[in-house]
């Protein structure tokens, strides 16, 4: 099974993947792709680990995520990929602007690849940035762009698609929508 969280910034969307993934009643994998490079990106993964009971096992990565996901999806388990913006963005700044293309578009390959073939359950976790003004920054407008055509890739790929609005989850694509 396959999902998709989508959400602006502090929507919900990552206490609702949580919630789904412990409903799933699998072990659960918290795979973190964020970068700690400063103060207050500290604190917010602070929040996101006090949240979590200790059922969870942490793995962080930020960039080979297709990598992680193979050597770590079971039938038994459940992975929440939180967040792929951030995945975005580590792929976009690992490299010059020459090969930062090449590179994001290697890995983000690798990712839908790899969907096709994982044995357990994976929830994954974006922010959805394209509902703003287009951004005036060369980099900026990038992120945007193959943020949102990575959405759509996975929302093709996913079982079940939710954009998450104050708390509230809007079902978007799901073979059973749970009642709440």
């Amino acid at each position: 099974m396959l999902e998709l969280i989508l959400g602006g910034a502090r929507s919900g969307k990552s206490r609702f993947a949580e919630e789904r993934a412990l409903a799933s009643g699998k072990q659960l994998v918290y795979l973190a792709t964020a970068e700690t490079r400063d103060r207050e990106m500290s604190e917010r993964v602070k929040l996101h680990q006090a949240r979590r009971s200790d059922q969870w096992s942490l793995i962080e990565e930020p960039l080979a995520l297709a990598e992680v996901l193979k050597q770590h999806s079971r039938a038994d388990n459940c992975i929440l990929v939180d967040c792929l913006t951030l995945w975005l963005t580590n792929c976009l700044l690992q490299s010059e602007n020459v090969q930062q293309d090449q590179a994001w578009q290697s890995e983000r390959a690798k990712l839908l690849d790899t969907l096709q073939t994982l044995p357990g359950d994976v929830i994954f976790v974006s922010n959805e940035v394209g509902q703003g003004v287009v951004p005036m920054g060369e980099l900026s407008r990038k992120f945007v762009d193959e943020a949102g055509w990575l959405h759509q890739d996975l929302a093709k790929l996913c079982d079940t698609v939710v954009f998450v609005v104050a708390g509230l989850p809007q079902f978007l694509k799901s073979s059973s929508i749970p009642k709440t």
